[in-house]
């Protein structure tokens, strides 16, 4: 059970958990995922909480026949989800690969809480990831006191997914060292984890699979081995296609975190979260949205993402300081933390944006003038 600091607005009783900041897949959407249960008469693989269908619909969104809705928690490519879902039911592992702020890891997460009800069987990949948090760490007391034993071996995650067939979820895996990605290379393709200290193994059980995500933009830190990335199937997820689609992403995204931080909602907040994209996708497609003129792209990603992150700051600034309404001041200053990441050289690409686009836009006066209020 996670602990959290209670609110200081509230007096909770001894012994009473306070509400998480940000609930698991399976928690925040458990009314979902029942409702889908209820109604979800296809086939389930072994193990399984919802048939891939129902997986599907839980990402995608619908309508159950007892007009239940199910909210979307991924928009893109129907095809893309299918593709993903199946992978789980087969003996492959599923790699998502794109860009940073493509919600590799959102739709990692609720794919686990969809598939197994549980999304926490976690390992976050960094450069100092070690072996043990893939394969089984020990508990040095008992180790020292008693020598190897299933009692002091500590399972890792995957071990613990693999006796209890469940799914695993190994992010940033190119971010981990190359030796210690190839430890999955015989939990992936024999569905087993030898314990040489105790002379046994853990065999996966039906059910068991494992969901990695990577950026591409990380080629060449610690690119995957021939071996180990056949044992995955990859899924590209894209960035949004259209302006509309973004739009929509951004909106429902700072809809929910903005009620989880007790944000109000935005009267008109919908224009603001508009600029934002269009100012987002331009510099990163490197020409304007009409086609008509070349930029020159900033050094960082510009994802989606991010987007979500500058309108809910933005969104923060208006109700904590502002009259509660959205408007280009309050999110100006997120949108140039943004894109300048390289002081020198991004501060230039900004600046000729501001003069070369922006300023000549009709209706984008006011975001113009607190763009370079934050700029000077």
């Amino acid at each position: 059970m996670s602990v959290s600091v209670e609110p200081t607005t509230v007096e909770p009783k001894r012994g009473e958990p306070a509400e998480a900041l940000r609930p698991h897949a399976e928690e925040a959407f458990a009314g979902e995922l029942a409702a889908l249960a209820a109604q979800d008469d296809r086939p389930r693989p072994a193990r399984w909480k919802l048939s891939p269908w129902a997986v599907a619909t839980y990402l995608l969104g619908g309508t159950l026949p007892d007009g239940t809705v199910i909210t979307p928690k991924y928009v893109g490519p129907r095809r893309l989800v299918e593709v993903a879902v199946t992978t789980l039911a087969t003996d492959r592992a599923l790699l998502l690969l794109g860009v940073p702020g493509t919600a590799k890891t959102w739709v990692s997460e609720h794919l686990a809480a969809a598939v197994s009800g549980d999304s926490t069987l976690l390992v976050q990949g960094t450069a100092g990831t070690p072996e043990e948090a893939i394969r089984y760490g020990w508990n040095y007391a008992q180790l020292l006191a008693h020598g190897p034993s299933r009692d002091a071996l500590v399972p890792s995650p995957v071990m613990r997914a693999m006796a209890e067939g469940m799914t695993a979820r190994v992010e940033e895996l190119t971010r981990i060292p190359a030796d210690v990605q190839d430890t999955l290379i015989t939990i992936l393709s024999e569905k087993t984890l030898p314990i040489p200290e105790l002379g046994s193994e853990v065999q996966a059980v039906r059910g068991f699979n494992l969901i990695a995500t990577a950026n591409d933009r990380d080629r060449g830190v610690n690119d995957l081995s021939s071996a180990l990335r056949r044992r995955f199937n990859t899924v590209v997820l894209p960035l949004p296609e259209s302006v509309e689609a973004e739009v929509d992403i951004v909106s429902r995204r700072v809809d929910q975190i903005g009620r989880s931080l007790d944000l109000p909602a935005a009267p008109d907040g919908i224009a603001e979260i508009r600029r934002v994209v269009t100012v987002f996708r331009e510099l990163r497609d490197g020409v304007t949205s009409d086609g008509r003129t070349k930029l020159k792209s900033p050094s960082g990603t510009l994802s989606t993402a991010e987007a979500i992150s500058v309108v809910t700051g933005g969104l923060a600034l208006a109700a904590h300081f502002g009259d509660g309404v959205l408007r280009a001041g309050d999110v100006a200053a997120g949108i140039l933390g943004a894109v300048v990441r390289d002081p020198a050289a991004d501060r230039v690409i900004w600046q000729e944006y501001l003069e070369a686009v922006v300023r000549e836009r009709d209706g984008w006066k006011d975001f113009y003038r607190a763009c370079r209020e934050v700029s000077a």
